[in-house]
């Protein structure tokens, strides 16, 4: 069985094992939206990696993930916690492809998942770390830090 099928007859099963891993995680911000809207964003990554791996073609995952990047930075998400997300993807689906495909196919199978969800992982990453450098960081008050000392 070839991986572009692989992906597309077992997705339930990945995206139950993806769902499982977030709950496990304690992802603060995935618990507050809730089991089905977490599911609703899983299955949309979860379908940009399988078109990627299918037509061999980063630009849509990689759009995708700067958009993510930007709203999940405007809503307040942890950057960590976005990572999460696609790393538990990602070890859902490699997880299927050692139990589904004969081992002279995982070399090229788990490559291109890396590949896809890697250059996801990337734009994302690079979306937030924009964001986070444009925006003016609060000065610390470190007169604390200083009481008590005065005549020491």
């Amino acid at each position: 069985m070839e991986l572009v099928k692989l992906l597309q007859d077992s997705s339930s099963e990945i995206l139950v094992a993806a769902e499982v891993a977030v709950e496990r995680a304690h992802l603060k911000n995935y618990e507050h939206v809730g089991k089905e809207h977490t599911h609703q964003r899983l299955k949309a990554l979860y379908v940009l990696t399988s078109r990627a791996v299918k037509e061999r073609n980063l630009g849509p995952m990689i759009s995708y993930a700067e958009t993510i990047g930007r709203e999940r930075f405007a809503a307040g998400y942890d950057l960590s916690e976005v990572q999460t997300a696609f790393n538990v993807l990602e070890e859902a689906i490699w997880a299927r492809i050692i139990k589904g495909l004969p081992p002279s196919e995982y070399g090229e199978a788990l490559g291109l998942v890396a590949t896809v969800l890697g250059a996801g992982k990337d734009a994302l990453a690079r979306t937030y770390v924009s964001l986070a450098s444009k925006s003016r960081a609060g000065s610390l008050n470190l007169q604390s830090l200083f009481s008590g000392t005065e005549g020491v």
